[in-house]
């Protein structure tokens, strides 16, 4: 297999992170996103919406999207699973990748999307809503902070794949200068635990 990746973007990085926990490697061929190399012709024939990341199987099967690549990863390396263990607890995964790319990853996205010079040549930019879609940021981190009283992480006391889309989206909101206010112990205290693992330097 060969994976498509980029230094830039969180969806590339989700998978960087997923494989350092798992202490994987895969061949890898590195796109960079700010020439333009998953624009080009050849890229578009392996992805058609021209992201990254993607994974290419040996049989020629073609696999986007950080999240199916990661759980493709997890059904041949098991250990340590980040998908959960039983039916519980992958549901349970699921909805807050789900919950947190809904309520928190898609503010930062649009946030970016709408207001970085990089994008204005990809979508149509409105600032306005980009405006919006910030000030809403502090409010999904109070949400969450709230959601996480009582675990150490978002899908009970075993880190997983919930948290390596929170920690990315938590990237995000920094690199929009958005941080969360003090009072915000739950979510702080997550985010200290987080810190901490090799992963999230990735």
């Amino acid at each position: 297999m060969k994976l498509y990746s980029s230094p830039q973007g969180s969806n590339p990085r989700r998978v960087r992170m997923f494989l350092i926990e798992k202490g994987m490697e895969i061949p890898t061929e590195e796109i960079d996103l700010i020439k333009g190399e998953s624009r080009t012709p050849e890229f578009l024939k392996i992805n058609s919406l021209g992201h990254a990341p993607v994974l290419v199987l040996d049989d020629g099967t073609v696999i986007t999207e950080s999240v199916a690549i990661c759980r493709y990863l997890d059904e041949l390396h098991p250990e340590p699973a980040l998908f959960g263990t039983d039916p519980v607890s992958r549901a349970l995964i699921d909805m807050w990748i789900r919950r947190v790319e809904s309520q928190y990853t898609r503010l930062c996205t649009d946030a970016v999307q709408h207001s970085a010079p990089f994008f204005k040549t990809r979508v149509v930019q409105c600032p306005e809503y980009a405006a919006i879609q910030l000030g809403e940021i502090p409010n999904a981190m109070a949400w969450l902070d709230s959601e996480i009283a009582g675990r150490d992480y978002f899908a009970g006391d075993t880190f997983s794949m919930a948290d390596i889309v929170c920690m990315t989206a938590h990237s995000m909101a920094l690199s929009l200068k958005v941080e969360p206010a003090r009072e915000l112990g739950n979510y702080n205290a997550w985010l200290e635990r987080v810190s901490e693992r090799e992963s999230f330097k990735a």
